[in-house]
């Protein structure tokens, strides 16, 4: 029923917008408005508080408890689950908005106070990147991947969104409620990564017009999509342990020597000042930050920028959920909330320091216009700050493997998550169901590129995350409910052992 169901709404989406594309981009766009000035405030409280529990969980009574049982050992090394977790969660969008982020909040600051294109906007921009790639997002993603992870190899539940529910709606996980909380979670993860993958054939395309002087197109977009689909499909095929595990080691070592030829070729001290100053600056506004609106200034740069990534990282959240619960078998509750929202969120505020600190470098005294850059097309930021560096073709040929890599596995995980939701669960969903997804995932992109560009990507995001987020509140308390349940029971056992163990030793001292 979920398979037969999210497939039609999918489709109907996807002819929808071949045929009627101006339409869509109307009806999209009357319905960001409406999430954004009614549901603004609900997305940012939500998100913050996806951050508090995934911080008690880690550090609270807990973490000690295993994912599975208490002699299973890790599927996979810690270097290959990173790999694996971080090409799932954000590497299309690390390359695309790595550069085009920082200066964007260089040009238009968050704060009406601060004046456009001043190091005061500088040091906000960056403050602002890493909040928006920081823990935040990696919280909504772990919170997801662990309450999936427990349900699933501590329960014994199938590997569904809807069982998550069970603490709380009991069997009714088995029903119509269970399947439309399943259904959702395929049509969030559809949209969430297709915005992604527009994203990245947007600077695919960019990167070929850089390099080849080929004019743009929505043919050549469309040709993109079509071959990365076809690479993605033949990586699916091939299994998890093998397409997408040496696809996500391929991205971790590209990315990391992207950004080390970057760190060494730009401004190296720079960048290390940098990084250190906005570390400070966001850890120290943390909380204010996470939930700042404008209702004194009716300003919208909170909806097109923070509204816009937390609705993006929800509707991501059932696919990046999923997929790290799969390879997170073996880990302690503690070990996988730092593995999955420490440690990424860390290695995401190097990539910002290291690219967007050389953009602005360039910009405040390399005599280089990156605002314009910027303002003229944001898929090409990264590629004009190359063209003013060292070794420019190495780095744009280096960053557009990067992007295409990242969009195969990207695909590649998600045309397997998908087949889970919509295959009762099964974690070896068939070939044909993988090929369905990953096609109309393809399908999807085009349409919301064709029918509004990047805007209708990011809307189109808003739009589907609302639902998910009440979602993702009800499996935070299905979880603590389930932990809270779990532990008691153990410490009775365990209280129950003590006592016949006394009870044991007592009748042996009396003999």
């Amino acid at each position: 029923m979920v398979l037969r169901l999210s497939l039609a709404l999918t489709a109907l989406f996807a002819l929808f917008g071949v045929f009627f594309p101006g339409l869509l981009n109307e009806a999209t766009s009357h319905l960001l408005a409406l999430t954004i000035s009614r549901f603004g405030w609900f997305y940012l409280l939500a998100v913050f508080g996806f951050l508090t529990v995934s911080l008690y969980l880690a550090f609270g009574p807990f973490g000690h408890i295993r994912l599975g049982k208490e002699d299973d050992e890790p599927e996979f090394t810690r270097g290959t689950w990173f790999a694996m977790l971080f090409s799932a969660g954000m590497g299309i969008g690390l390359v695309f908005w790595g550069v085009a982020e920082p200066m964007s909040h260089f040009a238009i600051p968050a704060s009406a106070a601060t004046a456009p294109e001043t190091a005061e906007a500088a040091r906000q921009a960056m403050r602002y990147a890493f909040f928006h790639w920081g823990l935040h997002p990696w919280a909504v993603f772990s919170l997801m991947g662990l309450a999936l992870a427990y349900f699933k190899f501590n329960r014994g539940e199938p590997g569904l969104i809807s069982a998550a529910f069970r603490p709380l709606i009991g069997d009714r996980v088995s029903g119509p409620a269970g399947k439309m909380i399943d259904t959702l979670a395929v049509l969030a993860t559809v949209f969430g990564v297709a915005t992604s993958l527009g994203f990245g054939a947007s600077q695919i395309q960019s990167g070929i017009q850089r390099m080849t002087g080929l004019p743009g197109s929505p043919l050549l977009t469309a040709a993109i999509i079509a071959i990365a689909t076809l690479l993605f499909l033949s990586s699916s095929l091939t299994g998890l342990s093998r397409g997408i595990k040496w696809l996500s080691n391929l991205n971790l070592s590209l990315a990391i020597g992207l950004m080390l030829l970057v760190m060494i070729l730009g401004p190296t001290g720079f960048l290390f000042d940098t990084f250190t100053t906005t570390l400070g600056d966001y850890l120290g506004s943390l909380v204010s930050t996470s939930l700042r609106m404008t209702p004194f200034t009716q300003g919208t740069w909170t909806a097109d920028w923070t509204l816009f990534y937390w609705a993006w990282w929800v509707t991501w959240a059932p696919f990046v959920g999923m997929f790290i619960a799969r390879v997170s078998r073996g880990r302690t509750i503690r070990e996988f909330v730092v593995g999955v929202m420490l440690v990424p969120a860390l290695t995401s505020f190097i990539w910002f320091a290291v690219f967007g600190g050389t953009a602005l470098h360039l910009q405040l005294f390399g005599g280089t216009d990156m605002v314009a850059a910027v303002k003229s097309d944001v898929s090409t930021a990264l590629y004009v700050m190359f063209d003013h560096m060292p070794a420019s073709g190495l780095l744009s040929a280096v960053a557009m493997l990067l992007v295409m890599s990242f969009f195969v596995t990207s695909a590649d995980s998600a045309t397997f998550v998908l087949g889970m939701l919509s295959s009762g669960g099964s974690l070896n969903p068939s070939q044909r169901v993988k090929i369905i997804w990953g096609v109309l995932l393809a399908v999807v992109a085009q349409v919301l590129l064709a029918s509004g560009g990047l805007k209708g990507l990011q809307t189109m995001s808003i739009v589907s995350a609302l639902p998910f987020t009440l979602i993702m509140i009800g499996m935070a308390v299905s979880l603590l409910k389930a932990l809270n349940q779990d532990e008691t029971r153990q410490r009775k056992r365990e209280i129950e052992r003590l006592h016949e163990l006394e009870a044991l030793i007592t009748r042996r001292e009396k003999h």
